[in-house]
């Protein structure tokens, strides 16, 4: 197993996890194979599923790879908040044909097993979302020799991940896809988050563990960018969602470049925590509603967006996406990898040249 970031990362390109089935084993071991560090999604599985695909992706490759688990959510949902909500689905339920579903399922998301799993049969690394696992947590992990990153939204949070014990921390900016990462769901913040190059340089200023950049990087150049700002790392979700071997629907990767679908808002129409996505008719005319409820929206709206993809329908997805989602390219996602290490390497020596002759 490594013993710091760097011992593992060839090129400074991490695959983002995305949940839903979209970071599939073949993404992860393609990004892995062509040098970069390749993710599987843990939130929405179940261990036994979890298991399964971490045992497809290490019969796809040998090279170091992450598996990012959502920190369980402290606080239930209170019905005051959902019922209303759910009241307001109606036209979507006559819409698609089909019931919500129940919003105070399953709301721990199986994290003590999956955590149970990664600790007995341990994996180079596995990254946390929505909060920071508890010090004696992350001291397991680094006893069964797995690095450890914990998504921070702000230097107050980087600094809390620093002081858990992670091996290093993710900025997430506000450009970045789908959730936000913050370790407390606090309305009154909604909109209030920083954008990368702002969040990073407080970041690097804040902790003096490694900083993997998130948010809205779809080329080379700016991974160069964040380099030069101070990060160990690029970490892209958007850029693979568009790869062959991307679990997402082909609706959700054709909306990536479609004109129809011109850009993004954060939202808790589809889950109840902040997500951005690109803005469509679900959320154009929901989003305004949905209240402060993780995961129960989660759980009351997931029918209804299984059934708008089944239907052909992507104005009823949730079609999450960072800020620089036009920029996608449908390469395979070894390929892409390649393709963003030249870009980078153009870039690093364009910096280091000082941009040419004057």
């Amino acid at each position: 197993m490594p013993r710091t970031l760097a011992d593992l990362l060839v090129l400074p390109i991490v695959q983002a996890p995305m949940a839903g089935g979209v970071s599939t084993p073949e993404l992860a071991a393609a990004v892995c194979e062509a040098g970069g560090l390749g993710f599987l999604a843990g939130g929405y599985k179940t261990p036994d599923a979890l298991r399964a695909d971490i045992e497809r992706l290490r019969s796809l490759t040998s090279r170091p790879f992450g598996v990012n688990l959502f920190l369980p959510q402290p606080q239930p949902a209170d019905p005051a908040a959902v019922e209303p909500y759910a009241a307001g689905l109606a036209g979507e339920r006559a819409r698609y044909g089909t019931a919500t579903g129940d919003p105070y399922g399953p709301g721990e998301d199986g994290y003590d097993a999956k955590l149970a799993l990664l600790l007995a049969d341990p994996v180079p690394v596995v990254s946390f979302h929505f909060g920071v696992p508890e010090p004696e947590v992350l001291a397991a992990l680094r006893r069964a020799g797995t690095l450890t990153l914990v998504t921070a939204t702000t230097a107050e949070e980087a600094r809390a991940v620093e002081a858990a014990g992670a091996t290093a921390v993710i900025a997430q900016g506000v450009e970045a896809g789908g959730h936000q990462g913050t370790h407390r769901d606090d309305p009154a913040r909604d909109g209030a988050g920083l954008g990368l190059l702002a969040l990073l340089a407080e970041v690097t200023e804040a902790v003096d563990i490694p900083v993997v950049a998130a948010g809205g990087l779809m080329r080379g150049a700016q991974i160069a960018a964040v380099l030069a700002a101070g990060a160990s790392a690029a970490q892209l979700g958007t850029a693979f969602l568009a790869t062959p071997e991307s679990g997402a629907p082909a609706l959700h990767k054709r909306a990536l470049t479609d004109p129809g679908f011109p850009h993004t808002e954060p939202t808790r129409a589809f889950t109840g925590r902040p997500a951005r996505a690109l803005v469509n008719r679900f959320l154009r005319e929901h989003g305004a509603d949905a209240p402060a409820a993780y995961p129960a929206v989660h759980h009351l709206t997931a029918p209804l967006r299984r059934a708008a993809a089944g239907a052909g329908d992507a104005q009823g997805m949730a079609l999450w996406a960072g800020q620089g989602h036009r920029l996608a390219r449908a390469l395979p996602a070894g390929r892409l990898v390649e393709v963003l290490a030249a870009e980078l390497r153009a870039a690093t020596t364009e910096l280091t040249d000082g941009g040419g002759a004057g």
